[in-house]
């Protein structure tokens, strides 16, 4: 591809060298800010000992009960009337996996009454979310 004449003339050649340095410090960079963009909703989860860590692709979501009572599909609040059309267009449809995380103040009606709506929006698959025990050794309140 390199073109040369006689005495004066033009090199067509281009120089990869600099787009490839500047397309790794990009990819360096969406390495590191990746793992920071997926935050999500504060709650404090239950402990229970055996945990195993949510998956980190996009073939997920998850549904998370905050404190007071609010409802969010990733980091979309949502209202409960319109949870299960919502779960079915997202989850349903699209045959992805849910996950519930719902904060350890959060009463057990009020999660029944989500894992309800789950279940009529035609999800059979239902992951729940909680954090590791860091009583090992101490026997829980119902032992």
């Amino acid at each position: 591809m390199a073109l040369k004449t006689h005495g004066q003339g033009m090199l067509a050649e281009i120089n990869v060298t600099p787009f490839v340095d500047v397309m790794l410090v990009l990819l360096i960079i969406f390495m590191v800010t990746a793992p920071l963009m997926t935050q999500g909703v504060e709650v404090d989860l239950p402990q229970t000992r055996t945990v195993r860590s949510l998956p980190q692709d996009d073939e997920h979501l998850v549904l998370s009960i905050s404190r007071d009572g609010e409802i969010f599909i990733d980091e979309y609040k949502v209202a409960f009337d319109e949870l299960e059309s919502h779960l079915a267009n997202l989850v349903k449809k699209q045959n992805k996996m849910l996950f519930l995380r719902a904060d350890r103040d959060v009463p057990y009606g009020d999660v029944v009454k989500v894992m309800g709506e789950i279940k009529s929006a035609g999800i059979d698959r239902l992951g729940v979310v909680a954090e590791p025990d860091d009583t090992t050794g101490r026997k829980g309140k119902g032992s």
